[in-house]
């Protein structure tokens, strides 16, 4: 069930949501200061193609960092990706058939909003993001033997 969803949303505004993280991952990594957005818009993207099976969770090694760059992702590139997928929601819930993608639109909202600090993982309990595992930093020993792949 997951892939058929999965196509229909790519057929249906999956892709041209992509398009639009896209755009903005390549105008957030023009300035060196905004590499960490432009690979977050990246990885926001994918999920946003595909976004079925997969789930947003909060990452566990999320800091003031994360805080202050989405700050500056809403101001810059959050609230027009927001708007966009408010708006190919409202587009896919006019028909019965496409409620279901109108709720995947909808759960994407907060993510596409404060993407920072965020890991995308298999709704089956997984640890891979879009982009393969996320290496956490030390753990409570806080030496270098405690990192490991989450």
């Amino acid at each position: 069930m997951r892939l058929v969803l999965n196509v229909v949303w790519v057929v249906f505004g999956g892709f041209w949501l992509w398009l639009l993280y896209l755009l903005a991952g390549v105008v957030a990594c023009v300035t060196i200061v905004g590499i960490p957005l432009g690979l977050a818009a990246f990885r926001i993207g994918w999920f946003a193609l595909w976004p079925f099976g997969r789930t947003v969770v909060d990452h566990p090694a999320a800091g003031v960092a994360s805080t202050l760059g989405n700050v500056l992702w809403v101001v810059f590139f959050g609230w027009w990706l927001a708007l966009g997928h408010v708006t190919t929601a409202i587009a896919q819930a006019v028909t019965i058939v496409g409620i279901p993608l109108a709720l995947g639109n909808l759960k994407l909202i907060p993510v596409s909003l404060f993407p920072l600090g965020k890991r995308i993982v298999p709704v089956d309990g997984g640890s891979w993001s879009a982009f393969g595992p996320d290496l956490v930093g030390p753990g409570r020993t806080g030496g270098s033997e405690d990192l490991r792949l989450r």
